[in-house]
């Protein structure tokens, strides 16, 4: 029986694939625990709306420094063994958030986490962009996001079985607590999944005398406009998203007055499309390119979330809406994995991604905090409308002027600094994949 392009992988991308795909579910799970028991920290922490948003804020902030941190160490000592680090960076750092007493200590442990977030994405979406070959990577590489519904599936179906089990005061703690799951992740890592190829060419090379080069060579004008119009585009598709993330519970709750159950079914319904979304985006591209299908999707995103926060609508109608609110999120986000590790060569590959990504996500870390603060004079619903479709615009204008990279090889002798390495000597310093 044959699985559409599943089956066509090879035994070391499967591998390579479920990987990075666990390691983001979990992630999610982890990640979006917080976003689940805001109602709960503020009845229980006594926070405010505008710390909330400080919170999202302090996780986001890591996420840019973790991301870029991450990809420069990457392109060092591999893409394999600082993806271990970061999965159990995250698991350590969200249990120790099942002991946070305040504010301050929670916002510390928020930005800890988020450099362990921050690296996963970045690290993970450049293993599996090369590991798979061009003419699959639009699909495969989009389709580890669906990961990240899986994730945050896992952590709604547990809210309503703890609220079950424990009082509101301790049932937040040990949500956290659960976090500690992603560890276990990376014995599989360990064992089963190789090194990149493409990787391992580059520090042959490398071995053989090429010149490592520095981590700021992203700025160089030769790369410049790619990391701009990728940074730029990251920040809005993540600004906006991280609105409706952060702040979608919260409004189910409090504005339409939802239970914590019904909450949990209309964020299934969100879930699903978060699920599919990643699916449908990588088909898009990989026939009409990374950039028209970018802008596809953002227009279509815009609609959706004006319709969702600013419409007259009623319950059925909400529902729908939340499965295309999914889809359409996770289609943006899934794109940057395999475009944004296309845009850049090995050698700056990781660090050009981790910047961008983490970049994107820190930069675009304002925009949930906004939410909170515009609060004071504005409904939720209102609040998140103007921020999240403020954020969608600035992403629409950024890739107008993104290059077109779907079918990159990124084997490519050119994907090498110039006048190091010529073709037969990477030829020669290939590492035979088993």
């Amino acid at each position: 029986m044959r699985l559409g392009w599943y089956s066509s992988l090879t035994p070391i991308e499967r591998r390579t694939y479920w990987a990075c795909f666990a390691g983001l579910g979990l992630d999610s799970m982890d990640a979006t625990i917080f976003s689940l028991v805001i109602p709960a920290l503020i009845a229980t922490l006594g926070l405010t709306h505008p710390q909330v948003g400080y919170l999202a804020t302090a996780a986001l902030l890591g996420v840019a420094i973790g991301g870029w941190g991450a990809g420069i160490l990457a392109d060092r000592i591999g893409r394999v063994r600082v993806l271990q680090f970061t999965i159990l960076w995250v698991g350590i750092f969200t249990v120790a958030a099942a002991f946070a007493n305040s504010f301050p200590v929670l916002f510390g442990i928020r930005f800890m986490q988020g450099l362990g977030y921050g690296g996963e994405a970045a690290v993970g979406g450049v293993l599996i962009s090369e590991v798979i070959r061009p003419a699959l990577r639009g699909r495969v590489a989009a389709s580890v996001q669906s990961g990240y519904a899986l994730g945050y599936a896992i952590s709604v179906a547990l809210l309503p079985v703890i609220a079950s089990l424990f009082p509101e005061q301790i049932g937040w703690r040990v949500f956290f607590a659960i976090g500690i799951l992603p560890a276990g992740l990376v014995f599989f890592i360990r064992r089963l999944v190789p090194e990149s190829g493409v990787y391992s060419e580059a520090k042959a090379a490398r071995d053989c005398g090429a010149m490592q080069a520095p981590f700021w060579e992203i700025f160089a004008w030769a790369h410049l406009h790619r990391t701009v119009a990728a940074v730029v585009m990251a920040t809005g598709i993540y600004g906006g998203a991280y609105v409706m993330i952060t702040w979608l519970p919260t409004y189910l709750r409090t504005v339409l007055h939802l239970s914590v159950a019904t909450s949990a079914g209309y964020l299934a319904f969100n879930i699903v499309g978060s699920l599919v979304g990643p699916f449908l985006y990588g088909w898009v591209s990989d026939r009409v390119g990374r950039r028209p299908a970018f802008m596809a999707f953002l227009v279509l995103q815009a609609a959706n979330v004006a319709a969702y926060l600013l419409a007259p609508i009623g319950p059925a109608v909400t529902i729908g809406l939340s499965f295309f609110l999914g889809a359409f999120q996770a289609a943006l986000a899934s794109g940057m994995l395999p475009t944004f590790a296309e845009l850049f060569p090995t050698y700056i590959r990781a660090s050009g991604q981790g910047f961008c990504l983490g970049g994107g996500r820190g930069f675009g870390s304002i925009v949930p905090a906004t939410v909170g603060l515009l609060t004071a004079s504005l409904s939720l619903g209102t609040a998140m409308a103007t921020c999240a479709l403020c954020a969608y615009v600035v992403a629409f204008g950024a890739a107008v002027f993104l290059p077109e990279t779907s079918g990159t090889d990124l084997h490519e002798p050119s994907h090498d600094p110039a006048g190091q390495i010529d073709a037969q000597q990477l030829r020669a310093s290939r590492v035979v994949r088993t």
